[in-house]
């Protein structure tokens, strides 16, 4: 039984869900970005241990469904007495998935710096770690802001899977709104929009990124 009619009032509830898409696809690229970047420095440690070490956890990641994790999260700590709400279980499971992709993508741009520059460098002295942030990042900053914003685009959509922890972001905003006026045309339509809204600025940012940003002819293409 249709309850009301989607109108202003039911689309300002949806703008409220699409905050908090936004909001954890923030904390997650936050997040995921400082963790990844660890992660792709132990990638391409001169210790081989440390980068075995590193590529394991990242394939492990990658392979492991991000609504498994999402659920380990959310229903898995219980069990060892952690009790987590909806909120900090995304960012959490959002957090653990999103930094081993960019970790991935950030050490393919670094490998993608000659090894001349590595080679110079050591000859000069410098360490691993001063070779990094000196001569090498600079470089592959250039190489990883196209792929790196296209990446924000999954992060956005991925995080409607959060609906089904209960989270109430801007999916499930659109299905709680569904029940009550049973226009889904309508409701979904305006989620998809609102979607699209989100995604379409940091696709066309990406597409300019890749166009602009290139080292040395040395092109990463956006995803």
């Amino acid at each position: 039984m249709q309850l009301r009619d989607f109108g202003p009032d039911e689309f300002l509830y949806l703008l409220m869900g699409a905050r908090w898409t936004i909001l954890l696809s923030l904390a997650a690229f936050a997040g995921g970005g400082l963790v990844g970047f660890l992660l792709m420095l132990l990638r391409v440690a001169p210790l081989r241990p440390l980068r075995w070490i590193a590529a394991g956890w990242i394939a492990l990641v990658q392979a492991i469904p991000v609504l498994m994790v999402l659920l380990l999260f959310y229903f898995g700590l219980n069990l060892f007495g952690i009790r987590t709400d909806a909120w900090t279980a995304a960012v959490a499971a959002f957090t653990f998935t999103t930094s081993a992709f960019l970790a991935e993508i950030w050490r393919g741009c670094v490998d993608a710096v000659p090894k001349g520059q590595w080679e110079a460098s050591r000859a000069l002295g410098l360490g691993f770690l001063r070779t990094m942030r000196l001569v090498v990042l600079p470089q592959a900053l250039r190489m990883a802001l196209p792929p790196t914003v296209g990446y924000m685009v999954q992060v956005v959509k991925g995080t409607s899977l959060a609906a089904l922890i209960g989270f109430t972001e801007l999916a499930r905003a659109g299905t709680q709104m569904n029940t009550v006026t049973f226009q889904p045309v309508l409701v979904f339509g305006a989620v998809a929009l609102l979607y699209f809204a989100i995604c379409w600025p940091l696709s066309l940012l990406s597409r300019h990124l890749e166009k602009r940003l290139q080292v040395e002819h040395v092109r990463v293409a956006a995803i």
